[in-house]
């Protein structure tokens, strides 16, 4: 890309940036029965110059845009605390970026960012949507949109931002000093790290240890994700967050004592079998959990009865956001990621996914807390995620109320689409209890 060597020295200059460049990337046939199709598309004028008839067909203009914006080196150079937060700074930045290509009437096809190692950062769209093949106008339609909105891009209004940044990083307010956490008997072990009950200014907490044998880029990536969603949730059914040490090699995430442990042990290793009135107010506690994590556009992905666990009054907190992501808008997330007892099929599937794959996580949870059985119990894992792949589910026993038997099915249901969210879930489950 020929073009970043001059887009990124001008971006130095803070009266220029964002600085962008436009180019004109290819012509795409499209699929003619889909055009013909939209609700109104007999009229061909509708599409005006975008489809170039020359080539005896309809075109579609694909463009490449690319922006670059000065990075704030010293924020992304420091610890982790900061590089985190300057991440988001970015993020926000990518977002208006977003935004504003969609007012103009562009489809965004592709978006990538970069970091640069010389301290910059650069936004990739690949759209359709401009009636030509010339640059020119759509250079200047980006640029009268970048002026109108000349604020949001100022070297004074980022500055503002930095120091807000940089003054909650540098407050320290969830760093944990390691000398004054007492570690004590191991609680659990994972594939990545162990989980310990400790203390820490007088209260019980659980210490998630990340095993520095262990560590790389994409470990240090989740452990980040984990520390920077957990340190922006508060409900009261989700676990509380005390703290992080995030400083390498050891790294470690404080959050509260649960004590009742997690609802796989309660239900499998302690063999309880739960009265109806009891499901229904642990169903309850998930699910105002998911919905405000959700809320949030956090996607959770390893939704299942070991992530949930118990406090001393038996109110059940959603935790482990180890591999949960913030949702943003035409992103593509991560196939396989979870749990194949728990899986959605469209996960499974390596297809595009949202939040209605926690949905079908919870339908199983749900089958779960309802027989006190393993899901899948007599297949391996991957034999699970075959037969889901195929359309397979638990069977539901015949003893199970009609309503919640209806439930599960709709939040296993192989569309997306067709499951019911957690907000619209927790109305039935209210309901059913009283």
């Amino acid at each position: 890309m020929g073009t970043l060597a001059g887009c990124r020295p001008e971006a130095k200059d803070p009266e220029k940036r964002p600085v962008f460049y436009v180019r004109f990337q290819k012509l795409e046939e499209q699929n003619l029965d889909a055009i013909e199709n939209i609700e109104g598309s007999d009229d061909e004028t509708e599409f005006g110059d975008a489809f170039s008839s020359r080539h005896g067909s309809r075109f579609a203009m694909i463009h490449e845009i690319l922006f670059s914006t000065l990075d704030k080196p010293k924020l992304l150079s420091q610890m982790f605390q900061v590089n985190t937060l300057g991440i988001l700074l970015i993020f926000e930045v990518h977002q208006k970026l977003s935004t504003m290509l969609s007012d103009i009437g562009l489809n965004i096809r592709e978006a990538h960012v970069f970091s640069t190692t010389d301290g910059y950062s650069l936004d990739v769209f690949v759209v359709d949507g401009w009636h030509e093949e010339d640059t020119d106008g759509l250079h200047k339609e980006i640029e009268s949109v970048l002026n109108r909105n000349e604020g949001s891009w100022s070297g004074s209004s980022h500055s503002s931002a930095s120091e807000r940044i940089l003054a909650v990083a540098k407050a320290g307010e969830w760093e944990i000093d390691r000398r004054s956490l007492k570690t004590g008997e191991k609680i659990a072990s994972g594939s990545c790290g162990d989980l310990y009950r400790g203390s820490y200014l007088g209260q019980d907490v659980a210490i998630k240890i990340i095993r520095s044998n262990l560590l790389n880029d994409s470990l240090l990536q989740e452990f980040q994700q984990e520390v920077f969603i957990l340190k922006n949730v508060q409900h009261e059914n989700v676990v509380r967050f005390v703290g992080a040490c995030t400083k390498p090699p050891q790294l470690c995430i404080v959050t509260e004592y649960m004590q009742g442990g997690n609802l796989y042990d309660y239900l499998h290793k302690q063999h309880n079998i739960l009265e109806l009135s009891m499901l229904l107010k642990i169903s309850i506690d998930v699910c105002k959990g998911m919905e405000y994590l959700h809320n949030n556009n956090i996607v959770h992905r390893d939704l299942k009865t070991a992530n949930l666990l118990i406090d001393s009054n038996f109110v059940v907190k959603v935790a482990d956001f180890g591999v949960a992501r913030i949702q943003n808008q035409g992103g593509v997330m991560t196939a396989e990621t979870g749990t194949y007892r728990w899986m959605a099929p469209e996960v499974i599937n390596h297809l595009p996914y949202d939040e209605k794959a926690d949905v079908f996580s919870f339908g199983i949870v749900l089958w779960e807390l309802t027989t006190s059985k393993i899901p899948y119990e007599n297949m391996t894992p991957l034999q699970a995620a075959l037969a889901v792949r195929q359309g397979h589910r638990p069977e539901i026993p015949e003893t199970t109320h009609p309503r919640l038997s209806d439930l599960m099915r709709r939040c296993w249901e192989g569309i997306p689409t067709e499951r019911p969210t957690f907000s619209e879930i927790v109305v039935e489950l209210e309901e059913l209890l009283e």
